[in-house]
């Protein structure tokens, strides 16, 4: 900005953004846009509050933030002065101007054009207005939310309902519904806000800035009807009710598709290919910062080094899934669930998952957290909390008795990452096909008479060439195969086989988790079959076990590098499927056309293993070995299972993962040869390490 040169002694302010209406009610509006710039800036653009051309702000001279659960917008580091911000969605709202002091807090009220609230009435069976205390059942409730109707018309704004609810064709801020079930309910409506500039529809509705409205009302039963009629009784599946951690079993889901390797070639290639504007998202913004802090001591790797800071960045923001704006996709979500035979909360799957958290111990107001780490924290409650890390405290003014503590950041926003995903795509030959093409980009000759890759002759005229020229410089900055060895050990009790990974000499391993897991696994085929059979009450009771007992052995192996080698082999390993999906290679590796791999640079890790002659088992395999095995584990690790006694929430939980479950397994028999769902002697499961499964495969695949 025009005044981010400040000098040493002055601290950096900090300005605090919340959202009110007409009346100085508080909202917690959700993922909206403020853009704050100097004054000097502002009246040198002669930017007006009529202004919709956001665009023509000058990205070095703005910063852009987005509100988060709380609807607050926090803006850090900034140098003391005037600033104006601007609100970015509809209602169109007047630029105001502030000050930041120097080592001050300030607070801004941003005061929308509107008084939103929700009306409702009840109507009975016979379409008349009900004169009971109570809603009864089969009531009809009506909601109008008052204060929208103007931006509905305009498409500045739409209504996303609560689940049942219909809209009015006449008044679309009209919404109805039957009441079917008793009790104490809770509907969530919310309200969608366009940025300035555009309407309604979206694509899809990320970039909306959204307000959550609640309804509640207590049901009551209808007076009983005598009805003379024949009555037929038909077989369904046992019931279930809703427990409070399915939330954060479909933010994980949700979670790792949002890191899946589509996501990030489409998040890349809006940023290099002009597919898609990235601006105002919140990779694009941790990516700004990375590129300006990621430098790289050897000649002409620029490119390479702004590919990897993209990558660092889309990991960064998506692998914590306690600060995304919108964690859960209703209509997704719910059909999910229908799927699966279990209910959905009475409140929206984000209230319920609101719910679920717990607030931590010695945080700021409105901090938290999940239930296993929030019991994490409580086994020591005589550290403080530490708000910023070792790299910004210099910045923020912060006291010295900070220095010392639990980091906040680590204990409300986990990284929901598993290396399991890592090695099982190691297992799938990722890491060694890119080292073959790299050790060929050097003219080092390959193993055996004739070198497949002879006539791999990558031109300088096409970015691959300079971006493996910069992943080769920056080779000794990245994990070793020995690295990860240990640690896949020290994890899952897994071991590499291979002439750079012999000799290992653990300190520490998960010898049990092997055992432990495949059980699980077979214990869940039983679970499914009992579940299916209609007669049959399934029993979940084993699967409970069995979950406490692979949480523990996860817990154990969660120290050391577990904080950072997981991340930082994601984000090496996804930096190689993006060089393998680079058109180029498809001159260079000959790759069948007529397979429908979903993620393009699958084939050419199997066309790399063709011309080795290594494995030929697909690679798509071992890819969902590797997403449906972290799903899993990411549920059992981040759960609060040593505190669970109810077989319910194993119950749930193996129906909510049944697709993942069976999945693996099927991926597992497909590369190892072993059926984890066979039935075993002595209630004993296969514990042999899938690498040497794998090398007795490869052995009899060059047998034959």
């Amino acid at each position: 900005m025009d005044n981010d040169n400040y000098a040493g002694e002055m601290r950096p302010g900090t300005l605090v953004v919340r959202f009110s209406d007409q009346k100085n009610v508080r909202l917690i509006l959700e993922n909206a846009k403020v853009i704050l710039f100097s004054a000097s800036y502002a009246d040198h653009k002669s930017a007006t509050d009529t202004d919709d051309s956001y665009d023509a702000i000058d990205t070095e001279h703005a910063r852009v933030r987005r509100s988060d659960r709380r609807g607050v917008v926090t803006f850090e580091g900034l140098p003391p002065g005037q600033y104006s911000l601007k609100y970015g969605h509809f209602p169109k709202t007047a630029r105001r101007d502030v000050s930041v002091h120097a080592g001050c807090v300030t607070e801004e009220n941003v005061q929308l054009d509107f008084d939103i609230q929700v009306q409702t009435s009840f109507l009975d069976q016979d379409c008349r207005p009900t004169s009971c205390a109570r809603p009864r059942r089969d009531d009809l409730l009506e909601l109008e939310i008052v204060g929208v109707l103007n931006l509905l018309q305009a498409g500045q704004a739409i209504l996303i309902p609560a689940r049942g609810f219909k809209a009015d064709p006449s008044n679309p801020a009209k919404l109805s519904r039957r009441l079917t079930a008793l009790g104490p309910q809770r509907f969530t409506t919310r309200v969608l806000f366009a940025e300035r500039g555009t309407t309604f529809p979206y694509e899809d509705n990320r970039h909306a800035a959204a307000i959550s409205l609640y309804t509640d009302v207590d049901v009551e039963e209808a007076p009983v009807q005598r009805v003379n009629a024949n009555v037929t009784a038909n077989l369904t599946r046992t019931g279930t009710a809703f427990t409070d951690d399915l939330p954060l079993w479909t933010a994980i889901l949700n979670g790792t598709e949002r890191l899946s390797f589509n996501n990030y070639l489409r998040f890349m290639n809006s940023l290099f290919c002009g597919e898609g504007d990235p601006r105002g998202t919140p990779e694009f913004d941790r990516f700004q910062q990375l590129r300006q802090r990621r430098l790289l001591p050897f000649t002409d790797t620029d490119a390479y080094r702004v590919v990897k800071a993209a990558t660092e960045a889309f990991v960064a923001v998506n692998c914590g899934v306690l600060t995304q704006p919108q964690l859960f996709n209703r209509e997704r979500d719910e059909a999910y669930f229908a799927r699966r035979d279990l209910p959905l909360p009475n409140v929206g799957l984000d209230d319920a998952f609101e719910d679920y958290l717990v607030e931590v111990v010695g945080g700021e107001a409105g901090d938290k957290t999940l239930p296993y780490l929030a019991l994490i924290r409580s086994k020591l409650p005589d550290i403080a909390i530490k708000f910023t890390p070792f790299e910004d405290s210099h910045l923020s003014g912060a006291a010295i008795g900070t220095c010392q503590g639990i980091l906040q950041e680590k204990l409300t926003n986990p990284c929901l990452l598993e290396l399991l995903w890592s090695y099982w795509h190691e297992e799938g030959m990722l890491v060694q096909t890119i080292n073959a093409i790299t050790r060929r980009f050097q003219n080092v000759r390959g193993p055996g008479s004739m070198d497949p890759l002879s006539n791999l002759e990558i031109d300088p005229l096409r970015p691959l060439n300079n971006l493996l020229w910069g992943y080769l410089q920056d080779e000794q900055h990245r994990l070793t195969v020995v690295r990860r060895n240990y640690e896949y050990d020290h994890h899952y009790g897994l071991r590499l086989q291979g002439k750079a990974v012999r000799d290992l000499n653990a300190a520490d391993t998960r010898s049990k988790f092997l055992e432990a897991f495949h059980n699980l696994l077979r214990l869940c085929t039983e679970f499914f079959k009992q579940d299916d059979d209609t007669t049959v009450k399934a029993d979940a009771f084993p699967v409970l076990n069995a979950l406490k007992e692979i949480h523990l052995i996860l817990s154990q192996g969660a120290h050391n590098q577990f904080g950072d080698l997981p991340s930082t082999a994601r984000i090496e390993m996804l930096l190689q499927q993006f060089l393998l999906a680079r058109p180029e290679f498809r001159e260079f590796l000959p790759t069948r056309i007529m397979v429908a791999y979903p993620e393009p640079w699958m084939d050419r890790v199997d066309a790399m293993k063709k011309l080795q002659t290594w494995t030929d088992t697909s690679v798509l395999d071992f890819r969902n070995l590797a997403v449906f095995g972290e799903q899993v584990l990411l549920s059992i690790r981040f759960g609060n299972w040593s505190d669970v006694q109810d077989p319910l929430q194993a119950f749930n939980w193996a129906r909510f993962f049944r697709p993942q479950i069976q999945g693996y397994t099927h991926a597992y028999r497909a590369a190892t040869g072993v059926d984890l769902t066979a039935a075993t002697v002595g209630s004993r499961v296969d514990a042999t390490l899938p690498s040497l499964l794998l090398q007795r495969q490869l052995i009899s695949q060059r047998r034959a």
